[in-house]
């Protein structure tokens, strides 16, 4: 099968179209033959060997942990699917090498889901990592209705799901991304807010008592900017800050869960959550994707199609 991989850990420059063979199938597991897979910063964080402490890895290492996909093949003791169903989820295995930036990937059915029926394979394939990290962060920080959530990189691919999904639990969102999409934040339903100094006394003029919840996802001293904003630190949940434990908060580290992603395709299909692909990219074409990536100004998700 054609496959994106690297043969040492490195930059997008490093990346090739390879023929590598086909995955085996475990039981439990089945073979999903990939319509399309999210770009994600962790995909060339972790190429340029950033998660080596804490991942196993070998090579040639297939980046990418979301796919969307027809089932092709079922392995032993699979009962939950048959070949031809649509799936989708967030593959990532107990260690990294053998990705969804190809033609097949395998999985264990406790890693994906049915896909939702409302969305194209792109949009699908851009749910599964920022969505369950955004999901799984409010859960985290107990959101629920009356609550004011501080969204720090709304705009980007886990804020903008983060924005929609506490809009769904009943909170009012305030929002910080630059001013260019302001107006994307507000079709959301946030109210936005400029990043950067002076952060505090803007989110106050929107909420003078101050914030329930505050959602880091983005780092650089955002969860540190937040804390005068908020009483109860323990409802601060950074991504991206492991600092923010020592204030109380929580680093969160998104998990697979087919739980979520059942709960985040009803939210799909319902018409509550929208999913904007800022750009799509042949596999080919993968290191382009991640250099418009690594840039940081994505609005929404950028996906590869197989």
């Amino acid at each position: 099968m054609k496959a994106i991989a690297l043969n040492k850990y490195g930059t997008a420059d490093d990346l090739e179209l390879m023929e590598l063979p086909e995955p085996k199938v475990m039981p439990g597991e089945v073979l999903i033959r990939v319509k399309a897979a999210g770009v994600n910063p962790v995909d060339w964080k972790l190429a340029a060997g950033g998660l080596d402490p804490l991942m196993e890895t070998a090579f040639p290492l297939v980046p990418g942990w979301d796919v969307a996909g027809v089932v092709e093949a079922v392995g032993v003791d699979v009962p939950e699917y048959e070949v031809g169903d649509e799936v989708y989820g967030y593959a990532r295995k107990d260690w990294v090498q053998l990705g969804t930036y190809a033609e097949r990937v395998a999985a264990s059915v406790r890693l994906i889901a049915p896909k939702p029926a409302s969305l194209s394979w792109q949009e699908a394939a851009g749910v599964p990592l920022a969505g369950l990290t955004a999901l799984q962060s409010l859960k985290r920080a107990r959101v629920g209705s009356g609550d004011t959530v501080l969204i720090h990189a709304a705009a980007g691919g886990v804020g903008s799901f983060g924005v929609q999904i506490a809009r769904v639990l009943g909170a009012r969102v305030i929002g910080t991304a630059s001013e260019r999409n302001h107006d994307y934040l507000r079709s959301l339903g946030a109210e936005p807010v400029v990043y950067g100094d002076g952060l505090a006394d803007r989110v106050r003029d929107l909420a003078p008592e101050g914030v329930d919840a505050v959602m880091d996802f983005v780092g650089d001293g955002a969860a540190e900017q937040s804390l005068p904003l908020i009483g109860d630190r323990s409802r601060i949940i950074s991504i991206a800050d492991p600092t923010v434990v020592e204030h109380g908060g929580h680093n969160l580290w998104v998990r697979p869960d087919t739980a979520d992603l059942v709960e985040l395709g009803r939210m799909a299909d319902k018409g509550e959550l929208k999913i904007h692909i800022e750009r799509e990219f042949p596999l080919e074409q993968a290191a382009d994707a991640w250099r418009l990536n690594e840039e940081g100004r994505t609005r929404g998700k950028i996906v590869l199609t197989v």
